[in-house]
């Protein structure tokens, strides 16, 4: 039940900024947040997780950010579906000149959990072998060009060939159209019976026990989203057929701190910079269609990322 209405949102207090909003993006969380699959903090609410936005006004106490200045921010508190917003000032990073406000807006959460996925929950290294389920997604793409980055081959499961000819362009060394061929099987005959490093799995439900099985001994299934459903419980033993490791992961609990919430998105502006990662935002919407983007995403329709504009944005 998404509506476009006008709300108050009043004054920055101590410690916060208001941002006019500039470019927003659409992430797959937004999704879960709004059927139920995670709960929202107080009902009704107003999604989003990452945007970018001009300040505007600076609360008391807030020394290092300036009014007109260009702030990105991924992350809680949820609230970025707004044509403008206040922030606790400790929440927002600054955005190079280099970097164009509605790439930043499309990359930032997203890059920042491919960040984490492959630098620190499961540090990739040369010559492992990945598995990056949803290759052709907003994540999905940044993860396959990193991981290629970083030395790894990529292997990438896609739902058509024209998502895998976009995950060859981003990296993937090997594309699996799943709804064409088993993807199992494929890594299996890929990997000549070895298995792989580690799967990043945003899917779930319906890939959660594929992804276990195209595991190699001792290796990791990195769980990040649940697109297709929540999994079915499983018994111990199904890790330890190959003493595996499961984590499922939050890009939350790697950007906690300030720290390292400003490092993690160092690193991505970056990447960015020097072109390892490439970004596509191949859709933009009205802010106001928030309700036909969030449908166009979870039907397939989507490719890269996805921003939402407010009326008349670029024209402040």
């Amino acid at each position: 039940v998404l509506k476009w209405e006008d709300v108050e949102i009043g004054d920055p207090k101590c410690g916060e900024i208001r941002i006019r909003n500039k470019a927003i993006g659409l992430n797959f969380i937004d999704v879960y947040y709004r059927k139920g699959v995670l709960k929202a903090p107080t009902v009704p609410y107003t999604p989003g997780e990452e945007g970018v936005g001009v300040v505007t006004a600076v609360g008391p106490g807030v020394t290092d950010r300036k009014v007109g200045e260009l702030v990105a921010y991924g992350g809680y508190p949820m609230g970025a579906y707004a044509e403008e917003r206040i922030l606790s000032a400790d929440k927002v990073v600054p955005v190079p000149p280099s970097v164009d406000p509605v790439v930043a807006a499309s990359v930032l959460f997203k890059g920042m959990t491919a960040q984490y996925l492959v630098r620190r929950c499961f540090k990739v290294q040369p010559g492992h072998t990945v598995l990056v389920h949803a290759a052709a997604g907003g994540t999905g793409s940044l993860l396959c060009q990193w991981a290629n980055a970083l030395g790894a081959t990529v292997i990438g499961t896609v739902s058509t060939k024209e998502k895998a000819a976009q995950a060859k362009e981003d990296g993937c060394h090997h594309v699996i159209i799943y709804k064409e061929e088993d993807f199992v099987a494929r890594v299996n005959d890929l990997t000549s019976g070895k298995g792989v490093e580690v799967v990043y799995d945003s899917v779930g439900k319906d890939t959660i026990q594929g992804s276990l099985a195209c595991l190699k001994i001792r290796g990791y299934l990195v769980s990040y989203g649940l697109a297709s459903g929540t999994p079915d419980p499983m018994p111990l033993s199904a890790l330890g057929a190959k003493s595996l490791f499961l984590t499922m992961s939050s890009v939350f609990h790697y950007t906690a701190t300030r720290d390292e919430l400003v490092e993690t998105a160092g690193d991505v502006f970056a990447s960015l910079a020097s072109g390892v990662l490439r970004v596509r935002v191949n859709h933009t919407y009205p802010l106001s269609l928030a309700a036909q983007a969030h449908a166009d995403l979870e039907n397939r329709k989507t490719t890269g990322s996805v921003v939402l504009i407010p009326d008349g944005a670029f024209e402040q």
